[in-house]
């Protein structure tokens, strides 16, 4: 994608004399960096990607893949960058999104930094593969990052971890996001252990085989496109298979438990 180019703004002699005498040393030194929280279901679980970090500070300790924003790019062209970099991790076929922006004057020890954080959605990805500073790359399952025996995550990365969660379960109630998690085509069980995964709860097969279908554009049936036809056999009768629809808001909500008047 070619830069957004910036629009013009013809200048009078006046701002041209008071640019060029313009201190910037007059404020302390900012930086800006991005994280991302990359979120996918690997073996059932809601799982985020985490990388080890190789030098200081918090040497040692786990993190989420990121970095500073270059003098030549946006916060969206860094993410993508620091992610791809450090993890070999790319969400072609996924979604990614801002999340929100850090800005705590404590949360480097390093100087002010402020972190634009990024939040992505994908189907079970590849295993990454550390690079550029990061001294190890793996999946984590985000229930193993909370208790007595979690790691300590470097910056405020358990914050911006936990906020990313809880954007993916906000989410998947209005929007068809959970179908991203999951190879097309797909059966209503596989979208289901999605939700479950995500939300951390089991969901009543029939409600949610009833909410799915009635919902206008959520999924449609596959077509016979390949061996076996539109339907996957899994022991008993075939299972019809789907793919995600044209809908990208639901209509209605596909509420959690505890939300929905009849759970």
């Amino acid at each position: 994608m070619a830069p957004r180019a910036r629009p013009h703004h013809p200048t009078s002699e006046e701002e041209e004399a008071y640019l060029a005498g313009y201190d910037p040393r007059r404020f302390d030194p900012v930086a800006v960096t991005v994280d991302v929280v990359s979120l996918t279901i690997r073996n059932g679980h809601l799982s985020v990607l985490l990388v080890q970090r190789g030098g200081h500070p918090f040497q040692g300790a786990w993190a989420l893949p990121g970095g500073f924003v270059g003098p030549d790019e946006d916060t969206d062209r860094a993410a993508a960058r620091e992610l791809a970099e450090e993890t070999g991790v790319t969400f072609v076929a996924g979604h990614l999104e801002q999340l929100r922006t850090y800005s705590d004057p404590q949360r480097d020890p390093r100087m002010r930094v402020m972190s634009v954080a990024y939040v992505g959605f994908g189907p079970d990805v590849a295993e990454p593969e550390a690079g550029s500073d990061a001294a190890s790359a793996r999946w984590w399952a985000v229930a193993d990052l909370e208790g007595p025996d979690a790691p300590a995550l470097a910056f405020d990365h358990d914050q911006i971890v936990a906020d990313g969660v809880e954007r993916a379960r906000a989410k998947i109630e209005y929007t068809s996001l959970a179908a991203s998690f999951v190879e097309e085509p797909f059966t209503l069980a596989e979208l289901r252990r999605v939700y479950e995964a995500v939300w951390g709860v089991e969901l009543h097969v029939g409600n949610f085989r009833r909410k799915v279908l009635s919902t206008p554009g959520f999924v449609t049936v596959a077509e016979a496109d390949g061996p076996g036809g539109r339907a996957r056999r899994t022991g008993g009768r075939p299972a019809t298979l789907y793919r995600r629809g044209g809908a990208t808001v639901l209509h209605p909500a596909m509420l959690r438990p505890g939300t929905a008047p009849d759970d």
